[in-house]
């Protein structure tokens, strides 16, 4: 055992050491355009959260992203049917397609929407050996009908974090949602339709300085040990 581990009796010096700079700043970048899932909290035919979902997803085009908005409405209740429903596939298949997240909620009753949360909850933290949101960044905005409030976005981060995705600092939320959107849907000019910008290009930035080195960010030396520890087992059985 080497001097720097010697302190340290608890570790498994061939499952733990130094950070291999090449793995978490690879020369190789993926060239094709960031990709994006878009999740919003509400079946209202004038959905504020999906306007503004829809907003950032312009940005983000914009920006050379790519980008898919899931369509909530027919998504059952969790639990209520198999992982073979056909909307729970598709929400499935497409977190696993995406590199970054925007979760756009409603404050309904001082929380993030139950629709919201539904989407999430339909997510596992993992599917066989493949854990579908772990590494990806995510961005979480919410719209009131009332004063500004941050107690979706703030419920949000908690479960980004449950959802090992790396949450970017920036958010948005924007008050009195019914004044800040035209006819036809758009964003108007002001200082929340800066602040959705704002969250965009950080959305964006992040997206493309971790999705390369999130199998390295995401390595974890306690799953490295329990990983081990399996294989040890199945070598023992193999050897009955």
């Amino acid at each position: 055992m080497s001097d720097r581990l010697a302190d340290l009796p608890n570790i498994d010096p061939a499952l733990f050491g130094r950070l291999d700079p090449g793995r978490l700043l690879a020369p190789a970048r993926a060239a094709h355009a960031p990709r994006f899932l878009l999740l919003y909290g509400s079946l209202r035919e004038r959905s504020y959260s999906r306007l503004v979902a829809e907003e950032i997803g312009r940005l983000l085009r914009a920006m050379g992203g790519e980008t898919r908005m899931f369509d909530p409405s027919g998504l059952p209740l969790v639990d209520d049917v198999s992982d073979e429903h056909p909307k729970v596939r598709e929400l499935r298949d497409w977190v696993q397609w995406s590199e970054g997240m925007v979760w756009s909620s409603p404050e309904r009753h001082g929380a993030m929407s139950g629709l919201m949360k539904t989407q999430i909850d339909w997510i596992p933290l993992s599917i066989g050996a493949i854990r579908p949101t772990q590494g990806k960044t995510l961005a979480v905005m919410q719209v009131s009908g009332g004063s500004q409030s941050f107690n979706a976005v703030n419920q949000m981060r908690v479960l980004g974090r449950w959802m090992r995705m790396l949450t970017i600092p920036n958010q948005s939320s924007v008050a009195k949602a019914y004044q800040e959107f035209d006819e036809a849907g758009r964003m108007r000019p002001s200082a929340y339709y800066d602040r959705v910008v704002d969250v965009a290009e950080e959305l964006m930035k992040f997206t493309l300085l971790t999705r390369d080195a999130a199998p390295c960010l995401a390595d974890r030396y306690s799953e490295r040990k329990e990983s081990a520890e399996a294989l040890s087992r199945r070598m023992r059985q193999a050897a009955i």
